[in-house]
């Protein structure tokens, strides 16, 4: 792929906020934008809906003019449902808390694909191509279609769909939702977890690795539910026997090296939700992350669980 117009400068310094690698995409979704509204690339077009977010703020400078001293940008845009492998890039409707965003499968490593969640809806992760390119014209397509198709969706998005599907094929950036690549990922993928974009953890050729939790996802929902609706201590107390037990079975599974067991429960209890999961989700899924060695994410969870939060998502406004 051509390399995008943005200098090593401006590169260099959202690796260093982030501590993530952005592929090349972002830069190249930026220099359409800039071209395409030179006066406000990040709110990419009045008509769409969409406004760009997060590397693209530093980007933009945004960050510079920050009224809060110390943004932290593992939780810049950070939803309540937003497991630490997701990275909010653009904004979309704000009833809904609709964001997209890159999803990794490492901190080291470039995103696998490109996904959506609705927080308001709760924590199901959607995969939306595995480039920025992909995502915005899908959103464009479906934004047109609820308007009542192109007629009533305007010069304006009809403009924008062939400048984004004309500078997607210069670029050679695949369009369609599920490519080659990712159907490859799938195959990786050990569980869906509860969000359904999946886990991929190292298995050798002796299945060693993972293990299957002795419940199904419907069977701890249930637990889970009984838990976070007790109707008094004495109740919840009973109700976390079956969950400690599955604890119980992550501490075995660790010591013989099946590390992904305990990382999708404790991605399954995040994605849950309730408080009372916050402490049993410290203890597991920082643990989880430091032996599969993808310690950036455990910092990024433990930062999310001491302020996690539906509102004040954006870290450059007044904190």
């Amino acid at each position: 792929m051509l390399l995008s117009e943005v200098d090593s400068e401006q590169r260099d310094e959202i690796v260093q906020l982030y501590k993530l690698q952005m592929p090349e995409d972002l830069y190249h979704l930026w220099d359409f934008c800039k071209e395409l509204c030179p006066d406000n690339p990040c709110a990419l077009e009045d008509s769409l809906g969409l406004k760009l977010v997060g590397p693209f703020e530093i980007l933009a400078g945004v960050h510079k003019t920050s009224k809060n001293p110390q943004p932290n940008f593992h939780l810049h845009w950070r939803y309540f449902y937003d497991p630490p492998e997701f990275q909010t890039i653009l904004l979309g409707n704000e009833a809904n808390q609709h964001h997209i965003g890159y999803y990794r499968d490492t901190p080291d490593s470039l995103p696998s694909f490109v996904g959506e969640n609705e927080a308001k809806k709760g924590y199901a992760i959607t995969q939306i191509g595995d480039n920025v390119f992909a995502a915005v014209l899908l959103y464009l397509l479906r934004r047109t279609k609820e308007r009542g198709g192109k007629k009533a969706g305007g010069e304006a998005l009809e403009s924008l769909e062939a400048q984004l599907r004309g500078r997607a094929a210069r670029l050679g950036l695949l369009l369609e939702q599920k490519t080659k690549a990712m159907k490859q990922r799938d195959k990786k993928v050990v569980t869906k977890t509860f969000h359904g974009a999946g886990i991929v953890v190292p298995v050798d050729k002796n299945d060693v690795g993972y293990r299957e939790l002795p419940e199904t996802d419907a069977g701890l929902k249930k637990i889970c539910k009984a838990i976070a609706e007790a109707q008094n201590d004495e109740e919840r107390v009973k109700a976390f026997g079956p969950l400690q037990e599955m604890i119980t079975f992550v501490q075995f599974a660790n010591d013989e090296c099946d590390y992904g067991m305990g990382y999708e429960l404790g991605i399954d209890l995040f994605c849950y939700g309730s408080h009372y999961f916050h402490k049993v989700v410290k203890q597991l899924l920082p643990m989880a992350y430091s032996l599969l060695k993808l310690n950036l994410f455990g910092e990024i969870l433990e930062a999310h669980l001491s302020r996690r939060s539906h509102d004040d998502l954006d870290q450059l406004s007044a904190q």
